[in-house]
């Protein structure tokens, strides 16, 4: 199916950082088959959308997530992380498949609406007797539709050995091992139009063994794929790596393997200006979750520092039970607002934010040749955003529109070519059923 957009005024984020006031994209399959000026060639049997008023980007790209917290958001809406973790964990332990299912398909279903085309999801948590939760994470994926990372994460370090997590939701190293080659054999998808790829993600200094992160390091090596962790979320964990480990969470990490342009790390809050000038160096790339760090209280992350450094920086909206919006468009909004409030009204502009939206993420997970930005080649990823409404009319930048006015209404979300958003509904699956479901399951496992 070939679609024509016409009309609008296109960001394509490619190197040339090209902009068209009103330009066209055309969609051949599931590739980008001209970008430009003007309103395009003429191509027969083609579907041509009127795009006046809306703003052409690539898709979003969100590189850190937990999709299953769907199901509790808004408890322990005033605690900070340790104790937010340790009130959530007891509800975590009694997810199972239908359970992670629901939450991942009604979050993804979310993320869509905020114009995301690829999401990475860290999954740590596999309660005994839950079923195969990994799977139905990535089957929610492939329902809704959104290109998708899936990270198997990991725990096993428990309470009764020093860590965070209840030692029941903890699992075996040699299980975990296993279950990760297997996740890898099984849906790792290397060929250029993936919808599945898998990484390894221990979930953190206070919730995994070092030998599970080296292990983990030398398996994903082996196997070609990518590692992710949280990282220097909050001023608790460098607290809890230098009484354990006599050491800060960055050096802990890179003591096991944990650096270079393979690893990305969730929330980089508290890196000092060596470890950010080691980041760069390492060409390592940090999710930067805005939203959830400030809802959380830790504080802002050196996004602009780290990008001048030459560290790749994406976005996240990190878990949906610390960040309830699951926006990335609302994640470039406080991006760039964070940046300035922390660093001045030079820190990082709009086109900055939207760059770590699109390439950035696309360079955190690996796929800079496949996605981030709208070029001829590339896979048909894109967000058509409507920037005619009341709330935006008058306003000349249309960056400036879709980063600071309000969040514009969704015209299409196309996915590797396919229809996933069209006029600010869903149409892969039913938003509202989801809801209303989702809040019969939150309403039980909270009773539980």
């Amino acid at each position: 199916m070939t679609i024509v957009l016409r009309n609008c005024a296109v960001v394509t984020m490619d190197g040339a950082r090209n902009e068209y006031t009103s330009g066209h994209v055309v969609v051949d399959g599931n590739r980008i088959a001209s970008v430009g000026d003007g309103p395009g060639p003429v191509v027969a049997d083609a579907t041509v959308v009127d795009a006046s008023g809306c703003l052409a980007t690539p898709g979003l790209v969100n590189t850190h997530h937990h999709l299953y917290q769907w199901l509790t958001r808004g408890l322990a809406p005033d605690a900070a992380l340790f104790d937010w973790l340790t009130t959530l964990y007891p509800l975590w332990a009694r997810i199972d498949v239908d359970l992670v299912n629901l939450a991942a398909s009604a979050g993804l279903a979310r993320l869509a609406r905020s114009g995301c085309s690829t999401s990475a999801d860290h999954h740590y948590v596999f309660p005994q007797g839950s079923g195969d939760v990994f799977a139905a994470v990535i089957a929610a994926a492939q329902e809704v539709g959104l290109r998708f990372h899936a990270c198997r994460g990991s725990m096993d370090l428990g309470r009764s050995a020093g860590g965070l997590p209840p030692d029941h939701i903890v699992e075996d190293r040699d299980a975990i091992l296993a279950a990760s080659e297997r996740a890898i054999e099984e849906w790792h998808d290397v060929s250029f139009d993936a919808m599945v790829r898998v990484a390894l993600a221990p979930c953190s200094p206070f919730s995994v063994t070092g030998e599970l992160m080296r292990e983990s390091a030398d398996l994903a090596r082996s196997k070609h794929v990518r590692l992710h962790t949280h990282l220097a979320e909050t001023l608790d964990e460098e607290d809890f790596c230098r009484e354990r480990f006599g050491c800060l969470p960055l050096d802990y990490v890179e003591s096991l393997g944990w650096s270079g342009p393979d690893v990305w790390y969730a929330h980089g809050v508290h890196f000092d200006d060596t470890a950010v000038k080691r980041l760069g160096a390492a060409h390592a790339a940090v999710a930067h979750c805005p939203t959830s760090n400030a809802r959380l209280g830790a504080g802002i992350a050196r996004a602009a520092e780290l990008r001048a450094a030459g560290a790749t920086v994406g976005l996240g909206v990190d878990g949906a039970a610390s960040s309830e919006a699951s926006s990335v468009l609302e994640e470039a909004r406080h991006a760039v607002l964070f940046a300035r409030a922390r660093g001045g009204p030079g820190a990082m502009t709009v086109r900055e934010a939207l760059e770590m939206a699109t390439m950035g993420g696309a360079a955190a997970l690996g796929r800079t040749e496949e996605i981030g930005s709208l070029e001829v080649g590339k896979l048909a990823d894109v967000a058509l955003w409507r920037l005619d409404t009341p709330s935006h009319a008058g306003i000349t930048d249309p960056v400036a529109a879709l980063l600071l006015g309000s969040p514009p209404p969704l015209k299409l979300l196309l996915v590797n070519g396919r229809t996933v958003v069209q006029d600010d509904v869903v149409r892969t699956v039913d938003e509202y059923a989801l809801g209303a479901r989702t809040a019969v399951a939150h309403r039980k496992l909270v009773a539980s």
